[in-house]
Formats: structure tokens, C-alpha cells, sequence
């Protein structure tokens, strides 16, 4: 990683602003994949990805600053180039357009935060809805607010989340506007100790009938275990094991469908990671911070 600081007269030029700081930071992976979820297309139906390689490589500058009356402010561009995979999804995003884009820009101060992201918000209630524009979150005592709009008014765009934490319990409530009325969800988890904690969550989507889910998820000596069941007949069991750099997962649900993968830390802030499904899907490779 590395940083630059400039001087605030050689980047800005009006008054009343403070010290500004431009800091780059670069990314890059490759490896092989078979089988993964072709989602590089626009077609409605899936199509799978036949045996490839994958490679790819980015460069993210972000720039921050502060007024001097306390507004902090940042933005972000990136540019990108080569073939992706979304190894969480067993995916493969296909080539990147190699172009640079813009990020958010956002401002921060006693009022909340203000971001501006053309497009490029995530949906606060479920992020395969439509993104957002422009976004604005405060902390009101002891209850976080976030709204999140879309200036052309397409559907699933506008959401809204909240949430509280207090002795222990943990209350998320999001919405966001549906083609068939507003989908909410709400959320609340009990810590029973450092290691077991208990999750409730009811999910009414628009126009579908509610879903109630129960989980309970413990953690000790590196090894996790959480176990979740709703009242639609859908279950998970997800197992989980790290020691130093190194991380194994397993997860099944009630179609038998399973995923394993493994992750280890090489150094120098590279990582190795590979992955399985009951599918056959399978990826391998090696990606780099820098």
C-alpha cells in the first residue's frame, strides 16, 4: 500500500478546507475454474461456464479530507481489467470492462453521512434488488437509521434499515418498496455468552407469505457450527474451522446441496483459496493485495 499526502493548496481551490490525503491500493488474482454459474451474460436462463483461467487486476485510489469546520469528505475511482470470478457464489462474472469508474462520494459530519453513488448502492434490505443513488445515515441515541433512494424512481430501489443494540440483543428492521407493495424483514440476536448466540428473523415479501427462520450459531477453539431452519421447509447447517491463516467451510442444505472451501494466507498479502460444490463446480487461484 502506498500513501501520498499533499498539500491542500495543490488540490483544492477554495478556502475553508483542510489537509487531504490520496491513498492507492492494488488488487490482482488468477487461477483455473470448471463448471461455475455463467452469470456474463444478460440471458434469463443459467448457463454454466466451461473450464477456464482466470486472471485480473485493479488499481483503487481513495481520496479523503475534512473542511475546517469538521465535514470530512472522500471519493473513490478504480480501474480494473481482466476475468473475474465470485468465488462466495461459485459465479463467473466474466471479463471486466477494463475502464475506470467512479465510486461514492460522501460527505460525513454532526448531521450523519451523505453518499452519492450513481447506481452503485446496495439495496439495504436485499442487495439482488436495485441499487440506489444517493444514500443518508445518522445515529439517533442509541439506534443507527440509513435510507437509501434511487432518483429515477425504479422498482426495489428505494430501502430504509435500522437497527439497536443493547445488553446483549441485536434489532435490525429493512423495507424497501417492492413491485408489489414494500418487502420488510425483521431481525433480532441474543448473545447467550462469548460463544452461542440465538437469531430469530421473520421476512414478509411483497405479495408471498412470511418466512420465520430460528438460528443458533456457536463458536469455540476455532471452530464454528450454525444450524437455522424456517418454517417454509428450508434448512442449513453451516461448519467452519480456522487455525492461523488457514480457514475450512462446509455448508449444506435441504436440496443436499453443499459447498466446501479453503482458504490459507501466504505472506506478503497474497492468498490461496479453492473451492467445491455438489455440482461439480471448482475454482482454485491465488489473489494479491498490494
Amino acid at each position: 500500500m502506498k500513501k501520498l499526502l499533499i498539500a491542500s493548496t495543490a488540490l483544492v481551490a477554495t478556502a475553508g478546507m483542510a489537509a487531504a490525503d490520496i491513498t492507492i491500493t492494488g488488487h490482482a488474482a488468477a487461477g483455473i475454474h470448471s463448471g461455475l454459474d455463467d452469470v456474463s451474460t444478460t440471458s434469463n436462463t443459467t448457463d454454466v461456464a466451461g473450464d477456464g483461467v482466470y486472471s485480473n487486476a485493479g488499481v483503487d485510489f481513495t481520496m479523503t479530507g475534512a473542511t475546517d469546520n469538521g465535514i470530512s469528505f472522500s471519493a473513490s475511482v478504480n480501474i480494473d481489467a481482466g476475468t473475474e470470478i465470485d468465488s462466495g457464489d461459485f459465479e463467473f462474472d466474466g471479463a471486466d470492462g477494463g475502464t475506470a469508474g467512479l465510486g461514492s462520494v460522501s460527505m460525513t459530519g454532526s448531521f450523519g453521512t451523505l453518499t452519492f453513488d450513481d447506481g452503485g448502492i446496495d439495496n439495504l434490505y436485499n442487495g439482488d434488488y436495485t441499487s440506489a443513488d444517493v444514500s443518508y445515515s445518522t445515529t439517533v441515541g442509541a439506534v443507527s437509521l440509513s435510507v437509501a433512494h434511487d432518483s429515477a424512481g425504479v422498482a426495489q430501489a428505494n430501502s430504509m434499515s435500522a437497527g439497536y443494540s443493547a445488553s446483549g440483543m441485536t434489532f435490525a428492521l429493512a423495507a424497501s418498496e417492492d413491485t408489489a407493495g414494500t418487502s420488510a424483514s425483521l431481525k433480532v440476536s441474543y448473545a447467550l455468552n462469548d460463544t452461542v448466540s440465538v437469531t430469530g428473523k421473520t421476512d414478509q415479501v411483497a405479495g408471498a407469505e412470511s418466512v420465520q427462520t430460528i438460528t443458533a450459531a456457536t463458536t469455540l477453539n476455532g471452530v464454528s457450527v450454525s444450524v437455522s431452519s424456517a418454517n417454509n421447509s428450508t434448512w442449513d447447517v453451516d461448519l467452519g474451522y480456522t487455525a492461523g491463516g488457514f480457514a475450512l467451510t462446509y455448508g449444506v442444505d435441504e436440496t443436499d446441496g453443499w459447498t466446501a472451501t479453503a482458504t490459507t494466507a501466504l505472506g506478503g498479502g497474497a492468498t490461496f483459496s479453492a473451492g467445491v460444490d455438489n455440482n461439480d463446480s471448482t475454482y482454485a487461484g491465488v489473489s494479491f493485495a498490494f
